[in-house]
């Protein structure tokens, strides 16, 4: 009855008034009246203010706004763990990564989900990582993988694996045949670079000024498939993950140094969040396919 209550409240709150909210709950809007105010003799205290020509929360509403909010998320996640089973008969999966890795990572790590667990319904985004943190908080996503800049505190991170960043080119470009070299190289290079947005933008950016090196960028993209069409076709040259390259035969990857480019990729989940056995899987098979392709790097 309790979870009745909180749902008619928010729609309510939603909608600001009992017609639109009864409509979009397909009840009846006397039975919807009588339900929110069963709860406000509940609570001893009104919580919407019926007097204008629109419903509007009282002070009581918008403070029992915050908890009943929390309430109906823990009903979800609750209602979740009801129905997860335990033998992975069946069951979904909200999964999100930051744009590199569904170049290289995306592919292995569904092959390997998808065979062992056949029955689990895999929903896999391409999201920037700030907005995978809100949806991570926001219960719309059960794992995230992204960068160990974990800027949320309710957010927890473990390691999955470290990606060395390297200039990669066609196989046409003059340095194609190069295994190493020295970053004031870079200098000379003209690169097509994923536009600003992008945190892996960020971090060359940031490497670059940090060893005081000035590459001329030519293009900028948004979209990592035409970025690196381009790289294929032309003799620009990029800085993207090494495993990108190795991932397709066309790229060569050249590594940069002495001072390399790296960063830690991380599994992400909301602290506390229930772990359902879907996801449990998934971690443990996420870092099983990582330590695979570190292998397959050296």
């Amino acid at each position: 009855m309790l979870a009745r209550h909180i749902q008619y409240f928010l729609a309510v709150a939603e909608h600001q008034g009992f017609t639109k909210a009864a409509a979009a709950l397909h009840v009846s809007q006397p039975a919807l009246s009588q339900q929110v105010r069963q709860l406000e003799e509940s609570l001893g205290a009104q919580l919407f203010d019926r007097s204008g020509r629109q419903t509007r929360l009282t002070d009581a509403g918008e403070v029992y706004l915050r908890y009943a909010l929390r309430a109906a998320q823990e009903l979800l996640e609750g209602k979740r763990a009801i129905h997860d089973v335990g033998d992975l008969s069946r069951g979904t999966l909200r999964i999100a990564v930051t744009p590199t890795f569904t170049t290289y990572l995306v592919g292995p790590l569904a092959e390997a989900f998808h065979g062992r667990y056949p029955n689990i319904t895999l929903n896999v985004r391409e999201v920037a990582q700030e907005h995978m943190e809100n949806q991570l908080l926001a219960d719309e996503l059960d794992v995230g993988i992204a960068f160990d800049e974990v800027h949320a505190q309710d957010i927890d991170a473990s390691p999955l694996l470290v990606e060395t960043l390297a200039l990669v080119v066609g196989q046409q470009h003059p340095l194609a045949g190069e295994q190493a070299i020295g970053l004031e190289a870079l200098n000379a290079e003209s690169l097509i670079l994923l536009s600003k947005e992008f945190a892996t933008r960020e971090q060359i950016d940031r490497y670059c000024n940090k060893h005081g090196i000035r590459p001329r960028v030519a293009m900028e993209a948004n979209v990592i498939g035409a970025l690196l069409e381009v790289v294929r076709r032309t003799t620009l040259s990029t800085l993207l993950p090494a495993a990108i390259a190795r991932a397709h035969p066309q790229l060569v990857a050249i590594e940069l140094g002495p001072q390399q480019l790296q960063r830690t990729a991380v599994l992400m989940q909301r602290k506390g969040a229930y772990q359902s056995a879907a996801a449990r899987a998934f971690l443990a098979l996420a870092k099983e396919v990582a330590d695979g392709l570190a292998l397959q790097a050296k």
